[in-house]
């Protein structure tokens, strides 16, 4: 059973962030975050072409990205649970919801 990459990028977004929180150290929560990216990035390139991988790819380093400026506005939980959906909603529409190759 595979599990779905939206699952495995908010999962990693979250996890990492208070994986980070919790210890201090924030090199850890990056390696969550880059161990949630390689599995997501494995199973889109299984299930989509290389135009969808990069494009969920970079929308996955992007929600990391704007994450940052967005708790500054609306706090750290509501910014990374935003985040954390919208990338779970693109992989879920671009890679998930599709029967694999």
């Amino acid at each position: 059973m595979r599990v779905p990459t939206a699952v495995i990028t908010a999962g990693s977004l979250i996890g990492g962030w208070q994986l980070a929180r919790r210890t201090g150290i924030r090199p850890l929560g990056g390696a969550v975050l880059a161990a949630g990216g390689v599995l997501a990035g494995r199973e889109w390139a299984r299930r989509t072409g290389p135009a969808t991988t990069g494009a969920l790819a970079a929308t996955y380093i992007a929600a990391f990205g704007l994450s940052h400026p967005l708790a500054k506005r609306i706090g750290s939980w509501p910014a990374v649970l935003t985040v954390s959906a919208l990338t779970a909603a693109a992989s879920y529409a671009a890679a998930d919801r599709r029967v694999p190759r």
